[in-house]
């Protein structure tokens, strides 16, 4: 039984363990078939989402081309959008154009007109011949309204111009020249800021400058015009033969009231223009009134050449106040300075030239002298010429810089007065160590030298005696002397004026060593004694009595002979010496002289032999005290 159970359980197993296999084959069989179900599903999958693909792909492609299309339409639209802007609003911009910036007011112009402006270039831009007509009639429009500017700022600036101003007035007052009102000044600066900037882009010549210039100018000239023409009629004196006085002529006023005005200008134009334009438009505008001062100097030379003598020295002040006008100008505003020296040329050319000119002049009357006085008087030529160098010396300033310019001796170099450097000289164009007074009394040496000459060799022809050639030259070194120290000279001539030393001693040798010589011969006394009766000098107080004793009758003779040539002789020399028309320097210098040289010698001859005649005074006339009177009374 036992077993039976046994059995029986091993079986139930089996059968247990059979139904569990049978169960998983079941499984297994349906997995098999949900497997070639899902690949059946997905192969369908497969081949469904290869059609989608080749539907879609093709899909997204256009989408993009749609998209980016759409994209463009947006942006061509905009564009469409800008561009009828200005269209829109060209009948607003045309009104305002059409009103001109008096009406419209100068900022909304001015605005409009930019407007305007930048419409343009973006149409120009895009390149859409649809918009070719709209661009042509807004350049018309922008045309018109620059053209409307520039007639606004000519009438502006003409409404505050007035024709002429009176210099003089400002000049009296003290005054500065007036400028243009603050508010149209202004104004006028806009409209050149806008219509520069335009012609500047457009590569042309900004048109305002032009207007400014010719609108400006005559104003200037208009007013300069009467100083000028005084400044040639005050030249005109009634005496032809009038030295030329410092500041009688109106040159000074002249070029005053060209300052005043020029700066003022100046002053004008650097508010309206920018900078790179204020050169230019101050040379443009004052050119008119610098054609009319080169007329005006050209005029006033042409005079001076006529009379050199009297009115060189206009010359130099004309040199003096256009050099400073153009050093002013230059310091202020930097510009006309070349013009300025252009004007002057010709003024400046006679000015050195006339150095020269009246050292000649002044040789050649010397020279030129037909007759002397016979009692050595000076003659004129001695104090006119010393008179026009003493005139020189007024012009002192304008004459360094002129004998800077030549140099010590140029006046003497042919040609020396040409030059074709139009510029004012500044210090870089002289040798840094000249001294122009120095050159200056160089120049007043040679004059003073070269008259001297002159008249030595006049003298020599028309005085037939050496004392009268003494006289003469005497004379002339004292007046010359004279004129030097009593004037500016002296400081000049200081170091030069030992030059009349060698004239004085040749007057003196002239006068004091002739007339001497012609006495002294009276009182050399060649006597012929024995050894024994000879009286040896320095032995104490001549014997007169003695040596009379020791004489031969023919000696004796002989010593009276010398006596009675002397007296003659000596009261010739006195008679004639205060005959003489001496400068009273001249007379005492030249009595001292003759002093000095007689006295000795007649004192010594008549220690020895005035016992010749025993005190009768019938050879013996003069004694030592008396012969010393009579010569203090020739000082």
């Amino acid at each position: 039984m036992a077993v039976g159970i046994a059995g029986n359980n091993r079986h139930a197993a089996d059968e247990e363990a059979r139904a569990e296999v049978d169960v998983l084959n079941s499984r297994l069989e349906k997995t098999t078939q949900l497997t070639k179900k899902i690949q059946a599903c997905l192969g369908r999958l497969e081949a469904t989402g290869k059609s989608v693909r080749d539907v879609a792909g093709p899909l997204n492609g256009e989408t993009k081309k749609l998209q980016v299309l759409g994209h463009n339409i947006d942006h061509v639209l905009s564009a469409i959008e800008r561009l009828r802007q200005p269209v829109d609003s060209k009948n607003d911009e045309e009104q305002t154009i059409r009103m001109g910036p008096d009406k419209a007011g100068l900022t909304n112009y001015l605005a409009s007109i930019k407007r305007l402006t930048k419409a343009v270039n973006d149409m120009k831009a895009s390149n859409l011949r649809s918009t070719q007509q709209t661009v042509a009639d807004l350049q018309r429009l922008i045309k018109l309204g620059n053209s409307q500017l520039e007639s606004s700022f000519d009438r502006i600036l003409r409404a505050e111009t007035p024709r002429s101003i009176e210099p003089l007035h400002y000049i009296t007052k003290n005054q500065q020249f007036p400028l243009l009102s603050q508010d149209k000044i202004n104004r006028l600066g806009l409209m050149n800021s806008y219509i520069s900037g335009a012609s500047r882009q457009a590569g042309t010549e900004p048109p305002v400058a032009q207007i400014y210039a010719e609108v400006r100018s005559q104003y200037l000239a208009a007013s300069l015009a009467n100083l000028a023409a005084a400044s040639t009629n005050t030249a005109k004196k009634q005496n032809p033969d009038a030295i030329y006085r410092a500041g009688a002529s109106g040159i000074g006023t002249y070029a005053q009231a060209m300052e005043g005005l020029f700066l003022a200008e100046y002053e004008n134009i650097c508010i309206i223009f920018v900078r790179e334009e204020w050169g230019p438009v101050l040379q443009a505008t004052c050119q008119t009134a610098l054609v009319e001062l080169s007329r005006t100097l050209r005029e006033l030379n042409n005079h001076i050449k006529a009379h050199i003598n009297t009115d060189c020295y206009l010359a130099y002040e004309i040199v003096e106040i256009i050099s400073g006008l153009s050093n002013n100008l230059e310091s202020r505003t930097g510009e006309l300075k070349s013009s300025l020296a252009a004007c002057l040329k010709p003024v400046r050319e006679t000015a050195k030239a006339s150095l020269a000119e009246l050292l000649e002049e002044t040789k050649r009357k010397a020279s030129g002298l037909q007759s002397l006085p016979a009692d050595g008087s000076p003659v004129p030529i001695i104090s006119d010429t010393m008179q026009r160098l003493q005139s020189m010396v007024g012009f002192l300033r304008p004459i360094s810089s002129i004998m800077v310019s030549l140099g010590h001796g140029g006046w003497n170099s042919p040609g020396s007065s040409r030059g074709g450097n139009d510029a004012i000289p500044s210090l870089s164009s002289f040798d840094i160590g000249a001294d122009g007074k120095e050159i200056f009394a160089h120049y007043c040496a040679d004059t003073v030298e070269g008259l001297m000459v002159s008249l030595e060799s006049r003298a020599k022809v028309l005085l037939a005696k050496r004392p009268t050639i003494g006289v003469f030259l005497a004379n002339s070194v004292t007046i010359i002397e004279r004129m030097i120290i009593d004037s500016d000279l002296q400081p000049l001539m200081e170091s030069r004026i030992q030059i009349l030393e060698q004239w004085r001693k040749k007057a003196s040798a002239l006068y004091v060593q002739e007339t001497c010589r012609n006495l002294s011969v009276h009182l050399m006394d060649v006597i012929h004694t024995s050894r024994g009766q000879r009286p040896t000098s320095g032995q104490g107080a001549v014997d007169s009595a003695s040596i009379m004793k020791g004489l031969s009758s023919k000696d004796k003779e002989n010593i009276k002979a010398k006596f009675l040539a002397f007296n003659q002789g000596f009261d010739e020399m006195v008679k004639t010496h205060k005959q003489y028309s001496m400068e009273r320097e001249v007379r005492q210098r030249f009595a001292k002289g003759m002093q000095s040289v007689i006295e000795p010698m007649y004192g010594r001859f008549w220690d020895r032999y005035h016992e010749i005649d025993k005190g009768k005074g019938k050879y013996v006339k003069y004694d030592k005290s008396s012969i010393a009177a009579i010569f203090l009374t020739l000082y």
